[in-house]
């Protein structure tokens, strides 16, 4: 794929991103320390391309023009499709955008259809679905030293719970997410929002509560986790590398190794869990502030262990393709 083609994507994803007017500023400013972080790509220059998009410089037909190849064209779509559902099933603008991008981009619309109707499974998953399944370790699992110090505050503890099986879904969660960051398909990679989201509703319900999408979701804006910032953030480490679309060789060589090795996937479903683990365990009485700091923490300590789960990553990720990651995430 040529470095045009590459800004030509992103271009088209970061349209997508602001397409419905309704992002909050929060994420958009995600957006912003994304693009700042990923922004030592040659030739891509992503806080630039923000800039464009935000001041109306570029628009699809433009960006549609500069992808040549039939490759590039659907990992394009692709791409928006996912940052459109990322946050949930796609908007009134969100289908119109994409019907244009569509258009613009001169696909078939059976093949286009096909894809975004895997994306909105995706996106409308059911929340009480399975956890992923036990990963062959010999690493045992490490509990956030945060948490454990935070444990002597006031806590209300609703059902007796086992810690040691929570704990340890929390980590199966983590290396699942981490294999998925390794896989080039895009599905793939929206698949961690939605196994992120079970994964807190299965905590929140170990505690007592039944939780919904909307709260979920809050409680991941609230320490600091955005759905459509998060995709576009694994996606776009995977493009500026040359991991997405790419299959067979791609999968774990090149950026394969470094997503996982940042501990992008692995760490934020880490410290989610173990967040969320302490925020219903306490009866939901931690602060704003205290969430977000508790993550910040149990997120850094995330990232100095998962080079331990590493193996498990890889070996998860051989076993896995798109088939079966849309039937995990669908809960069969």
């Amino acid at each position: 794929m040529t470095e045009t083609e590459t800004r030509a994507i992103v271009s088209l994803s970061l349209l997508a991103a602001f397409v419905d007017g309704d992002k909050h500023e929060r994420e958009r400013a995600e957006v912003r320390r994304i693009a700042e972080a990923l922004s030592q790509s040659d030739g891509v220059h992503l806080p630039t391309l923000v800039q464009d998009v935000l001041m109306k410089r570029i628009d699809v037909p433009g960006v549609a023009a500069q992808l040549t190849s039939p490759d590039s064209r659907l990992l394009a779509y692709e791409m928006a499709v996912c940052v459109c559902d990322a946050d949930g099933a796609q908007s009134v603008p969100e289908q119109r955008f994409l019907a244009e991008v569509r258009r613009a981009l001169g696909l078939d619309q059976g093949v286009a259809q096909h894809f975004t109707e895997d994306a909105e499974a995706l996106a409308e998953a059911p929340l009480g679905g399975p956890l992923p399944a036990p990963v062959s370790t010999s690493t045992p699992v490490v509990t956030p030293a945060v948490a454990a110090a935070a444990a002597t505050s006031t806590t209300v503890r609703q059902p007796a719970v086992n810690e040691t099986e929570l704990d340890q879904a929390i980590l199966n969660a983590a290396i699942t997410n981490g294999a998925l960051e390794l896989l080039p398909e895009t599905l793939s990679t929206m698949a961690i929002i939605p196994l992120q989201m079970r994964l807190v509703w299965r905590i929140g319900q170990a505690y007592g509560y039944e939780l919904d999408k909307g709260h979920i979701k809050d409680f991941l804006a609230t320490v600091g986790v955005g759905l459509t910032s998060q995709y576009l953030e694994q996606a776009g480490r995977k493009l500026l590398g040359g991991l997405l679309g790419r299959a067979g060789g791609g999968l774990l060589g090149g950026l394969g190794r470094q997503a996982v090795s940042s501990g992008m996937s692995f760490a934020a479903t880490y410290a989610l869990g173990h967040v969320a683990k302490r925020y219903y365990a306490g009866g939901r009485q931690l602060s704003t502030q205290m969430l977000k700091e508790t993550y910040a923490s149990i997120t850094n300590e995330a990232q100095q262990i998962q080079g331990r789960y590493l193996p498990a990553m890889q070996q998860q990720a051989r076993t896995l393709d798109v088939g079966k990651v849309m039937a995990m995430v669908r809960g069969r």
